[in-house]
C-alpha cells in the first residue's frame, strides 16, 4: 500500500492506457494548437527582422527556429498521449497558414515533420517520463527534424558555404534553440500551468514532472 502512494515524480501516474484518448485531451490539444498558431503569426513578423542582422552569418539563424517547435514539445508534456505532438504541431501550422503565414502551404508539412521529430523523443521514452530529460530529449529530435527538412528544401550547398560549413552550425543552433525554448521554456511553462489548478484533468497537473 506503501508503494501505491508514492509514485516516481517523472511517471504518468494518472492513466492506465496512455494510447487511450479522452474528449479533454482532444480539446486542450487543439487549443495548444491554435493558440501556438497565433504566436506563429507573431513571430513570423519579429523573426523577419531580427534574421537581418544575422545575415553576417546565415547558419545561426537557426536560432530563431525554437519557437516552431514549442507546440509538439509543450502537447506531449501536458496531454502525454501518443500523437499528441503532431495533432498541436500541425494545428499551429494550419492555423498559422490561415492567418497569413509568408510561407505558403508548405508551412503544413513543417507542423507535420517538427510534430513528428518531438514525438520521436516521447516515443523513445515509450510515453513513460516526462521530466527534463525527455523534454530535452524531445526538443532535440524536434529540432534535428526541422533542421534535414530546412537544409532538405531551403538551404543546398553553395559556393559560399559548402555542405559542412552550412549544415554542422545550422543543425546545431537550430537544436539549441529548439532545447532552450521547446523544452526548457517548454516544461518550465507546463510546470506553471500546473501550479495555477488549470491541469487538475491531466496527470501534468497532478503529479511533479
Amino acid at each position: 500500500m506503501a508503494d501505491q502512494a508514492v509514485r516516481p515524480s517523472s511517471v504518468d501516474a494518472g492513466y492506465a492506457s496512455p494510447a487511450r484518448w479522452r474528449t479533454v485531451d482532444i480539446v486542450v490539444t487543439a487549443v495548444l494548437g491554435v493558440a501556438f498558431g497565433v504566436v506563429f503569426w507573431g513571430w513570423n513578423l519579429v523573426a523577419e527582422v531580427l534574421s537581418s542582422p544575422l545575415d553576417f552569418f546565415p547558419p545561426i539563424k537557426g536560432l530563431l527556429n525554437g519557437v516552431f517547435l514549442m507546440p509538439g514539445v509543450v502537447a506531449g508534456l501536458l496531454v502525454r498521449r501518443p500523437g499528441a505532438a503532431i495533432f498541436a504541431s500541425t494545428l499551429a501550422a494550419a492555423v498559422s497558414l490561415f492567418l497569413g503565414s509568408p510561407y505558403g502551404g508548405i508551412i503544413v508539412v513543417y507542423g507535420l515533420v517538427q510534430g513528428a521529430g518531438a514525438e520521436l523523443g516521447f516515443l523513445l521514452t515509450r510515453y513513460r517520463t516526462f521530466g527534463w530529460g525527455t523534454a530535452i530529449l524531445a526538443a532535440v529530435t524536434a529540432g534535428l527534424s526541422t533542421s534535414i527538412l530546412d537544409l532538405s528544401l531551403y538551404y543546398p550547398v553553395s559556393q559560399d558555404y559548402p555542405f559542412w560549413a552550412f549544415t554542422l552550425p545550422y543543425t546545431l543552433t537550430t537544436v539549441l534553440s529548439s532545447v532552450l525554448l521547446a523544452g526548457i521554456v517548454g516544461l518550465l511553462l507546463v510546470r506553471a500551468m500546473a501550479r495555477t489548478g488549470a491541469l487538475s484533468s491531466f496527470a501534468a497537473g497532478r503529479t511533479r514532472v
